[in-house]
């Protein structure tokens, strides 16, 4: 395709292809940004399409079409606003993404004018990212207000306008004509606040000040406008019946002296080195503005040289916007939260000031682990140089798309003095349980399991899922809404719901989707389940890394429930023979083990377990045949079985002695293959393990 072609490789008929593509894009882009106030792409996206379209142009000019998006500014006006023409358009400006397109730029103004090695005066101010404006004043009286539109046109929002209170109705000493021109845009702690009441009304949230900012000032109802929060910084003007000053420094000043708020961040700057330089103390300093900034515009302070350099057809030679990188800011990291997950997995969250970020307002970001808080990877290995991560830390964020925003590096030199080392947890902050971390992990878990309020819920829907408990009626959905209602707490209560909610003033039967019918046949399909096999019962209590084909293995060896509590009770100290007895079963390794007495040696979840055991009868599990023709064969069952069903066939191989695996491998003895097997299939024939149908099987262990 063409997008993928670098535009030095393009031949002319996919230059083309490659415009139109372009264009539509663009126009799109300008369309819902200036019309709709709701981007699609960010403003890194919007930039790379726009200079991968300038460069096409260049090399193929005669391509160029008359209506080009390079020669066009905006986006027209949309309807339900009167149209203002302006009398001196607003214009876009170039952009600079590196230090070296600054030194450019400089060179570029000082060629045009003849200058030689002399230095030139800049000012340098923080770029707004808001809404541009034009306030057109008539001997000091307020006319109109209007917005950039396509920069010919623009809309008008002068009723709007006088909402704002840094926008004089009135000035005193002002040219007897005077156009300002200014960016409307919102204060983070006002955006925030508006957010939260737009939630609270149930209407639709901003996803940035400037889309707040831009669709506040657009309302075609004054009132709805004067209900936000919105501000007004003055750095330009347009028609002038008399020069405000000879320089842009002194201009801006007597702006500021008419009543205007102006940026104190505005500087005079002698080189590009100190642009620069003046350009990195702002983006170190963004997050502390307490507004959005994209960038720090460059202008040529003297006046006279602004009107030898003039135009191009949509920028000035004479200024140029530097911008930032959009996937990166500098915050304070304000907290560090930990968060436990549906896994218990202890996650840690960066709470952070509010910054925008690739368009988006971050307040919040990822920490991966405790290794990275510490300036480690998983491997034990130096990250940032080995810079460890503090609340009270100066810290780079890093946003690109949809990912979630993450903390990429730490500026120690603002490290405050008394910032300490974070440390990690050791115990669950939900519910108090050991968090620990296994050998070869780079996350540290809760062991609370049944009794952890962020994990109970995924546990409970485990609990009951088909493999487990499989009560028929009580699916991961009813599951979730009777925790919510309070109704079940840990599995135990399953067994309780018909004594607590089978009669009386609040029953099962009239909850919503509920009647005396579905009530007592869930009622009926728990008690079903209140004699359980001693490997089911096992799987259903999620112990981490205890999955299904390892609860059957411990389920044999040990025969009863009773019998392998107590002997994990004698290895608790990860020594003597009941622990060897332990890692002696074929399948159980040294990590599975020690969790699974980690989770039973939790006082919390074990009370709850043995809750749940109180209300059971489980089953003793059947011995293993020894000398059946599959005992001590690995089988894999792929396909359609027909005259079995999948968990039957498992059963029946475990009773014989197999051990049951759900992929194909080398150390596979027989694969049973029904209807549909594909890929196991395959891989079994080029293994050359034996293969045989259902019948076959049935045949085999002479159930046939």
């Amino acid at each position: 395709m063409s997008h993928t072609i670098d535009v030095a490789n393009l031949t002319e008929a996919q230059a083309v292809e490659e415009l139109a593509r372009l264009a539509q894009a663009l126009h799109q882009a300008n369309a819902v940004y200036h019309q709709a106030d709701a981007p699609e792409i960010s403003d890194a996206e919007y930039d790379l399409l726009k200079r991968r379209n300038d460069a096409i142009e260049q090399k193929f000019p005669e391509l160029k079409q008359k209506d080009s998006v390079s020669d066009q500014v905006g986006a027209p006006v949309a309807d339900g606003f009167d149209k203002v023409k302006h009398v001196v358009p607003m214009l876009s400006l170039g952009n600079a993404f590196a230090d070296d397109d600054v030194v450019e730029f400089d060179q570029r103004v000082k060629k045009f004018l003849g200058f030689g090695s002399e230095a030139l005066a800049y000012t340098a101010e923080p770029k707004i990212d808001g809404l541009s404006l034009s306030l057109r004043y008539e001997a000091g009286v307020l006319i109109y207000a209007a917005t950039r539109g396509d920069g010919e046109t623009g809309e008008n929002v002068t009723q709007n306008a006088r909402t704002i209170a840094d926008i004089p109705q009135r000035l005193t000493g002002a040219p007897d004509v005077l156009e300002v021109r200014g960016e409307v845009y919102m204060q983070h702690s006002d955006f925030e606040a508006l957010n939260a009441a737009q939630l609270q009304k149930g209407q639709k949230t901003f996803a940035n000040p400037r889309n707040a900012a831009a669709g506040s000032l657009r309302q075609l109802d004054p009132n709805v406008t004067k209900s936000r929060p919105l501000a007004f910084f003055a750095y330009a003007w347009g028609d002038l019946s008399a020069p405000l000053d000879t320089t842009q420094m002194g201009s801006v000043q007597r702006l500021a002296d008419l009543g205007f708020s102006t940026n104190p961040l505005t500087v005079k700057c002698d080189s590009p080195a100190e642009l620069i330089a003046h350009y990195w103390k702002i983006e170190q300093n963004r997050a502390t503005l307490g507004y959005d900034i994209d960038g720090v515009v460059y202008k040529v302070d003297d006046l006279a040289l602004q009107a030898r350099l003039g135009f191009r057809s949509t920028t000035p030679r004479w200024a140029i916007a530097h911008k930032f990188p959009a996937e990166l800011a500098w915050t304070r990291l304000d907290a560090i939260d930990i968060q436990v997950g549906r896994t218990g997995a202890l996650s840690p969250v960066a709470r952070l000031s509010p910054v925008t970020v690739g368009g988006v307002v971050v307040s919040n970001a990822t920490l991966h682990n405790e290794d990275y808080i510490l300036g480690r990877d998983s491997n034990g290995l130096e990250i940032r140089e080995g810079r460890d991560i503090r609340v009270g830390d100066w810290v780079q964020i890093y946003r690109a798309g949809d990912v979630i925003p993450k903390i990429k590096d730490v500026d120690i030199s603002k490290r405050p003095p008394h910032a300490s080392a974070f440390e990690f947890p050791t115990l669950c902050p939900e519910c108090g349980s050991k968090a620990v971390r296994e050998d070869g992990d780079a996350v540290r878990r809760c062991t609370g399991g049944l009794i952890c309020p962020a994990q109970i819920v995924e546990k409970l829907k485990h609990f009951v899922s088909r493999a487990a408990f499989d009560i028929d009626g009580l699916g991961a959905k009813q599951v979730e809404q009777f925790y919510t209602d309070g109704w079940i707490a840990e599995p135990a209560d399953i067994f309780t719901l018909k004594t607590r909610y089978g009669s009386g003033v609040q029953q099962l039967k009239n909850r919503e989707g509920w009647g005396a019918k579905s009530a007592d046949k869930l009622f009926q399909a728990i008690e079903d389940k209140r004699t359980i096999e001693f490997r089911r019962f096992l799987f259903a209590l999620g112990l981490r890394h205890v999955g299904e084909a390892a609860s059957g293995l411990l389920a044999n060896h040990y025969g009863t429930w009773d019998a392998l509590t107590s002997s994990l009770a004698a290895a608790q100290a990860h020594e003597g023979a009941d622990w060897d007895d332990l890692l002696s079963i074929d399948g159980i390794g040294a990590v599975m083990a020690g969790s699974l007495i980690t989770a039973l040696h939790q006082p919390q979840e074990r009370a709850a377990i043995d809750r749940l055991a109180e209300q059971l009868t489980i089953l003793e599990a059947e011995k293993a045949e020894t000398d059946s023709p599959v005992a001590g064969k690995t089988v894999v069952f792929t396909g359609t079985l027909e005259k079995l069903t999948r968990a039957e066939a498992k059963a029946q191989a475990e009773r014989l002695g197999a051990k049951v695996s759900g992929s194909v491998s080398a150390k596979t003895d027989l694969l049973v293959a029904g209807p549909g097997a594909g890929s196991k299939a395959t891989k079994a024939a080029d293994l050359g393990i034996e293969t045989i149908d259902e019948d076959g099987w049935l045949a085999l262990i002479g159930a046939g």
